[in-house]
């Protein structure tokens, strides 16, 4: 093979690894890790579809329907805190259907939200 046709070959295959490369990182979904999460747990998004609710000041759990439409009934006992994402903020996001993020644990067979907020746009 002479010197001209092995450079053509080097420059496809260049072209063809950055192609791949690009491709690889452009299709590649969103992490779904959080550096700073609990042993155990994960994290969804997705948008509120029902709050269990006696009032503001007294919800229990939530409706959520994951960015890959499955519905996951999540419950708030073990919530974090309240202060940075008060539960009574569910509501507002299932009118406006503004996504959020949650960090679940499963314990029990139940779903439990660790902390919710919104989610990065």
């Amino acid at each position: 093979m002479d010197h001209r046709t092995r450079a053509l070959f080097a420059a496809l295959f260049a072209l063809l690894v950055g192609v791949t490369a690009g491709a690889a990182i452009l299709l590649s979904g969103p992490s779904t890790t959080d550096p700073d999460a609990p042993l155990g747990t994960t994290v969804v998004t997705g948008v509120v579809v029902a709050v269990d609710s006696r009032g503001l000041g007294d919800v229990r759990g939530f409706r959520l329907r994951r960015d890959d439409g499955e519905l996951i009934d999540l419950d708030l006992r073990a919530l974090e805190s309240g202060t940075g994402f008060p539960p009574g903020h569910l509501a507002e996001h299932q009118a406006t259907a503004t996504p959020i993020r949650v960090l679940v644990r499963e314990e029990g067979g139940v779903l439990l939200a660790i902390r919710v907020e919104d989610a990065p746009r």
